[in-house]
This record gives structure tokens, sequence and C-alpha cells, in this order.
């Protein structure tokens, strides 16, 4: 494994704590891995990613961070924490629509001092929307620096190789439940965790992928190369669930808000209902239909999100159906 090198500011391990009452009730030791907790910008799982980036952008004398992602991105708003922590300007790109309200991450970038971009999808590549914000950094003075959408390349997903190592020194073995977007948490876990006595399983939580098998194992040969990894895999090894996206990306689906409304009633936990919630409902159909056995160790890793629950579509749900045990005198 080639020596990488990374600007360390969170606070780590985080915690791999135990919630009994869900245990008692779903009948398997169920474990939390608290990835939510890091400690910048509201916390979620880019920020092991973006120790890496910052390290590199640093480097190479960087003075702006740009990135991509859609409107309400937990990676944009990560980067957004970073580059004020750091004293970085910062802007994100979006092909996607102005949802109408500054609210949820796009208050949070805002508040942090990151511009946004918020483009309709007109069949303006996303690209040549980067290359004009680049260049308007230059013209500035500024020497800008690209994160790929969700931190998600080989330099990124050492944040995740990182962390099955924690996971390693936490635990023994044990099954560990992820959700997967543009993969790079997946891909990180999976190289550190393989061939250990730590399952891996990875909930897909939108239609990204026209075979993801596919793009795992050529995301897995380019870790390799750049990592200088000794070892090799094939399609077969890669469990990445497809069956759970219920119908999109980020929409507002019923029974993901239950899970998300259970691990907080039960353990005050909260979900997000993009990433987070989906992962969880799955976890709750899994034991259900005895995929996950009775007494199997479940780990499910955190990765935060939470100010997703105020995006409008989401909350307007909410608001609906929680608006019953509000008592206004």
């Amino acid at each position: 494994m080639k020596n990488y090198k990374k600007e360390s500011f969170l606070h780590l391990p985080t915690p791999l704590e135990y919630l009994p009452t869900l245990s008692k009730e779903l009948g398997i030791p169920f474990y939390i891995k608290r990835d939510d907790l890091t400690n910048l910008g509201g916390g979620g799982n880019k920020l092991r990613k973006l120790e890496y980036f910052l390290y590199d952008a640093k480097k190479k004398g960087a003075t702006a961070l740009i990135t991509v992602g859609g409107a309400q991105t937990n990676h944009g708003r990560l980067t957004a924490a970073v580059a004020a922590k750091y004293g970085m300007r910062c802007t994100i790109v979006a092909i996607d629509e102005y949802p109408g309200e500054v609210s949820a991450n796009i208050l949070l970038d805002r508040i942090m001092g990151a511009n946004l971009v918020l483009h309709k999808d007109d069949g303006t590549p996303l690209m040549d929307l980067v290359d004009a914000v680049t260049k308007k950094y230059e013209e500035d003075g500024e020497v800008p620096y690209f994160i790929p959408m969700g931190g998600s390349n080989e330099l990124g997903a050492l944040g995740y190789y990182d962390c099955a190592k924690e996971l390693q020194e936490q635990t023994k073995d044990g099954h560990v439940i992820v959700a997967v977007g543009s993969m790079g948490t997946y891909m990180g876990l999976f190289c550190g965790l393989y061939k250990s006595s730590v399952k891996l399983t990875g909930i897909l939580i939108g239609p990204f992928f026209e075979d993801v098998k596919s793009y795992a194992l050529d995301y897995f040969n380019r870790c390799k190369v750049s990592w200088g990894l000794d070892f090799s895999v094939d399609y077969g090894d890669f469990d990445i669930r497809t069956e759970f996206t219920r119908g999109g990306y980020n929409n507002p689906v019923k029974e993901v808000r239950e899970a998300v409304y259970e691990i907080a009633r039960k353990e005050a936990v909260l979900l997000d209902p993009c990433y987070t919630g989906k992962a969880y409902a799955a976890i709750r159909d899994m034991v259900a239909s005895g995929e996950i056995k009775q007494g199997e160790k479940i780990i499910f890793l955190h990765t935060g999100g939470l100010p997703g629950i105020n995006t409008p579509s989401h909350r307007r749900e909410m608001e609906e159906e929680l608006l019953a045990g509000i008592t206004i005198e």
C-alpha cells in the first residue's frame, strides 16, 4: 500500500455504539458507527475523504475549492466547511433546479460562505460549468482545486480505507451495511475489509449505474493501481444491493420516513431521508424477510446527511404526517 498523506482535522475514531432497544426488537445485535459525528460543518462521511483532498490542494497551492453535486449535496456542504476552516473560497456547481427556498444544505453552504451555481438541465455539460467557475477564480488571482462528485475517486476512497481499519480495531466481526451513492465510501471500506472477518453490504440509494458491479470492479482496479494493492477481485466479490432504491434518488418515500421515525423514537438517532433512511429501511426489510438472520451482528454505518430532512420535498411530507402530535391552543 502506497503512503498517501492527509490533513488530519477529524476527532477519530468515531464511536461504535450498541443500540439496545432496536437490537431487542429486531432480534439482532445492532450497532451503529457514528460517522455523522465528525466535527466540521454538521458532520458526515465526506470529511474523511476531504482530509486527503485538502492535503493535496494545499500542496498544490490552492486557494479555492470547487466541487459538484445536486442542489442539496452533503458533500458540497462539507467541502464548504473545510474551505471555511482553512481560509479558502468555495463554489458548488449543480445541474439542478432551485428548490424555491434557501434551506437545508443550501442554507448551510451560504452560512459558511460558499457560492452555489444552480444551472437548469438544458444540456450544458457539467464540466463546462466547472470550467467557467475555474476561469473566473483564476482571473481573480485564485488557485482553484477541483474535487469530484462525492469526493469519490481513488484519492477520496482512502478516507474509508482508513475507516475500515478503524472498524477492525473496534470489532473483530460483524456485517457492515452502508448506503451507496457515488461509491467512494463503499469502495474504501471494501478494500480495507477485504478478506477480513467483517462482511460488507452496500445499499444503492438511487438508479445511478447500468451495471453497479461492473462500475465497482473498474473503480477497484483504479484504486489497486493508484494505491499499489497486492490483491485482485472479481465481479462477484461485490455485495451491492440494487432493489432498495424505491423508485428514484432523494425521492420522498413513506417507508423511508417510517424508518427514520422508528430509529429516532427508539434510539434518539436522527437519519436523513435520502441516504441513511433508505439504508436503514433496507435493513428492516432484510430482517423481516429473513435475509438478515436472527442473532446476526449488524453494524450500520451512519454517513450523516441530517440537513436533508429540511429539503422542501421531504419536510413537507413529514410536516403533514407529524402535525397530528402538535396541540395548537
